[in-house]
């Protein structure tokens, strides 16, 4: 799917930049208008800034991505905007609780404050590690687990004790909470 929006966004740079030149073309070359030539500069110049702050807004975003394959290291929150907003680093470890702490008992990563917290089971989900990569598992939670791997544009809902290599990149979903595999 993000692939279908970049070539339409490359097509769509590209009709802007062919309409420009038509017209730069025609008030220049074939029409000859002296006044019209500054609108048609501004027009030409404005196309150009909108296409460089295009390509450098998709190079920053392309840049914050985690390469996938990468050795996993952490988990991140993400806010709904995509925002960090806590990380648990993981690396050292060989089995993580997801869920929310009680006083029956404590979770890794803890979600019980996160905006969905009531649709999340105190024990949710385990990563484990084995053989030097990281799989999850739902642990018979109440609404489910979620992966979408990093090369895909869909989520895919984890089978009860089924467990699912995770890789750098890849987005764990626990009741509409995403968390970021880095």
């Amino acid at each position: 799917m993000k692939q279908g929006r970049s070539i339409w966004t490359l097509v769509l740079d590209l009709l802007i930049t062919a309409i420009s030149a038509v017209i730069f073309y025609y008030i220049f070359v074939v029409a000859k208008v002296r006044g019209a030539q500054v609108v048609a500069a501004a027009i030409l110049l404005l196309s150009v800034v909108i296409i460089a702050v295009r390509t450098r807004t998709k190079k920053i975003k392309v840049q914050n991505k985690v390469k996938p394959g990468s050795k996993v290291v952490k988990l991140v929150l993400l806010s709904e905007d995509g925002e960090s907003v806590k990380e648990w680093y993981i690396e050292g470890e060989t089995s993580v609780l997801i869920g929310k702490s009680s006083r029956h008992g404590e979770a890794d990563i803890d979600l019980s404050d996160t905006p969905y917290a009531s649709l999340i089971s105190a024990q949710h989900a385990v990563l484990n590690k084995a053989s030097g990569k990281w799989y999850i598992e739902d642990i018979e939670s109440s609404s489910g687990v979620g992966i979408r791997k990093s090369n895909q544009s869909k989520a895919v809902k984890l089978e009860i004790e089924e467990p699912s290599l995770l890789e750098a990149g890849d987005l764990i979903y626990i009741a509409n909470t995403r968390i970021l595999v880095k």
